[in-house]
């Protein structure tokens, strides 16, 4: 029997190697930093100026997918979104060394990624009807106005010069559209200079085949809070 007896130390001995190893740390990390960005927060960096000033070209922010359990989006949220295909364009393909270090980002949350998501707020629900603009140039969805403090460049727009019923139309102008059923209508907060759910429909007749909207599926989460840079970190979004 006592022959035998070192080889269970020697096993243990092994693990214990394992355990300690750095690669076996940096591996556990990743693990830790996938299922949390799979099942909880993510990291994302603002990839334009569409939302300022609410966020900036290069924020880091981090979306809440825990938000989003067993409940969906509402108006005014802003979320964070894989580009649906009605929104993709030609892009150009990725290389195997580009894809891997994508990869990599993804995991850590920081650096390139293969994940193509804009960030936009919400403004029309399921099942809503919304058009621009009021008497007043706002918003209205079901025919209630919003109150938008967080817009504060918007596209021009003078009532009884260059409204919607002038000749030409304002820019600013759309709709009513109507929001398919699991989708959602989404703009920038920056209505001046944001691709969005809206930006064929502007300035022309009102047709509901103008709109693209952002599928339920393809909502990645809430977007918590800004994490970086110091200055501009846990600003409100509202």
């Amino acid at each position: 029997m006592s022959a035998e007896s070192p080889a269970p130390a020697s096993s243990r001995t092994r693990w214990r190697r394992i355990r300690r190893s750095p690669i076996t740390h940096v591996v556990a990390a990743f693990l830790v930093l996938a299922l949390t960005q799979l099942f909880f927060v993510k990291p994302f960096q603002v990839p334009s100026e569409s939302m300022s000033p609410t966020l900036e070209t290069g924020d880091r922010i981090l979306a809440n997918r825990i938000a989003l359990v067993g409940s969906d989006p509402a108006a005014g949220d802003v979320i964070v979104f894989s580009r649906p295909a009605a929104w993709r364009t030609d892009l150009a393909p990725r290389g195997t060394l580009r894809t891997a270090v994508g990869w990599v980002g993804d995991i850590v949350g920081f650096g390139p990624s293969n994940l193509d998501a804009l960030v936009k707020r919400v403004i029309g629900e399921p099942g809503t009807s919304v058009r621009c603009c009021t008497d007043d140039g706002r918003v209205e969805v079901d025919g209630v106005a919003l109150d938008e403090g967080y817009v504060r460049t918007d596209l021009s727009f003078t009532p009884g010069q260059l409204d919607c019923d002038s000749t030409p139309a304002s820019s600013r102008c759309f709709g009513p559209v109507t929001v398919p059923d699991d989708s959602y209508l989404v703009m920038g907060d920056n209505r001046a200079n944001s691709s969005d759910s809206v930006i064929g429909c502007r300035g022309a007749p009102a047709v509901e085949e103008c709109a693209r909207f952002v599928p339920r599926s393809d909502v990645i989460g809430e977007v918590a809070l800004i994490l970086w840079p110091p200055d501009r970190a846990f600003a409100p979004l509202r």
